[in-house]
């Protein structure tokens, strides 16, 4: 991992890698994710679509990395990156 993503990234930042890197579509989910996706109906153009229009919250750091929270008025994405490249979806959920 770059040492730049070691320590929290500011939200503008955050927001355009995420969206460099949805066009490279070099992305996963976690199993968890999928999981948790399932359960609130959500499919992954549900998830892309927050990520791209979505608000980035600040960071928080939880099992070893910087989480990103990215809301939208119905939904809510969870993401940590793995480089400045790629990035995993740990989680997301409708709101209400």
């Amino acid at each position: 991992m770059h040492d730049e993503l070691l320590g929290p990234l500011n939200p503008d930042l955050v927001k355009r890698l995420i969206r460099d890197i949805l066009r490279t579509r070099c992305f996963a989910y976690t199993d968890h994710a999928l999981e948790e996706l399932s359960a609130d109906q959500m499919a992954s153009l549900d998830c892309e679509s927050v990520l791209r229009s979505g608000v980035v919250q600040p960071p928080d750091f939880e099992r070893g990395a910087w989480r990103y929270r990215v809301t939208t008025s119905q939904m809510v994405v969870v993401i940590a990156f793995r480089s400045r490249s790629y990035f995993v979806i740990v989680t997301g959920w409708r709101k209400g």
